[in-house]
């Protein structure tokens, strides 16, 4: 605790102790997440604000998204289009904007609050407008309002980071994400494969030829998803689909090619 009150106080209020600051530290005391107490969080380079209460991004997800950057860089076209699912605050879409001359990211939410959240990140790290377009959707179901053409968009990269907690083992999530953090954004179901199976039966028709999926999961997770790859085509002859550990030694991460 010692530690987070130290790093609140570097990082909010420049250390100087204030009023605020101690409302502040009660809020660490009741088990707030820092991220929330200070209100940002670095992604990547990108600084992130956390004031509609998302998905705090998690060290996993930058580790992935870092190498889903390299790959798009590798294309070097201002031209590539990337779609960000599942966004929440907006972090994987802001970073490859930010990190890259992609010229069109989309960046899609079903919930309302978060996409009030992207476009403050995408205000934040001063992208410019033209470059992506925010809007809310069900996996690939967009409303005709918020993304008319989304229904036959073609991407060279999806880049997924679905709820995925099965809520069978709701027991093992702290307290504090449990009480603080969207359920939304965690929960994926009994098995956690609701959202996967959702977006791996459509994602792929959103390709273009020779696209490329990122997703992120549970290191549980990852023979089921194996079957549902099989499932829905993407062992094609001219396709396929490999597993990647995180930093931490555990199967974190898929992408198909």
């Amino acid at each position: 605790m010692q530690k987070e009150i130290e790093w609140l106080l570097k990082e909010k209020y420049q250390g100087k102790p204030c009023k605020n600051f101690y409302k502040d530290v009660k809020r660490l005391e009741k088990g707030e997440p820092l991220d929330y107490v200070i209100g940002f969080t670095e992604f990547l380079g990108c600084k992130i604000d956390l004031s509609k209460k998302p998905l705090i991004p998690r060290p996993e997800t930058e580790f992935w998204v870092l190498k889903a950057i390299d790959e798009i860089k590798k294309l070097d076209n201002k031209k590539i289009k990337v779609l960000d699912i599942f966004a929440g605050s907006g972090c994987i879409g802001v970073a490859i904007l930010k990190n890259t001359q992609v010229l069109l990211c989309d960046i899609a939410d079903s919930q309302i609050m978060c996409l009030k959240q992207a476009k403050i990140n995408c205000r934040l790290n001063k992208i410019e407008s033209k470059r992506y377009r925010i809007f809310q959707a069900d996996v690939f179901k967009g409303k005709p309002a918020s993304a008319k053409s989304f229904g036959v968009a073609k991407y060279d990269f999806i880049l997924a980071n679905p709820p995925y907690i099965p809520t069978t083992r709701k027991s093992e999530v702290g307290k504090s994400v449990l009480k603080y953090e969207p359920k939304q954004a965690l929960f994926g179901g009994k098995d956690g494969m609701k959202y996967i199976k959702k977006f791996l039966s459509q994602a792929k028709k959103h390709l273009k030829p020779n696209g490329k999926i990122f997703m992120e999961f549970d290191y549980i997770q990852k023979k089921g998803i194996e079957r549902l790859l099989k499932q829905y085509g993407y062992n094609s002859p001219a396709g396929g689909w490999q597993f990647y550990k995180d930093q931490y030694g555990k199967y974190r991460w898929v992408a198909t090619f």
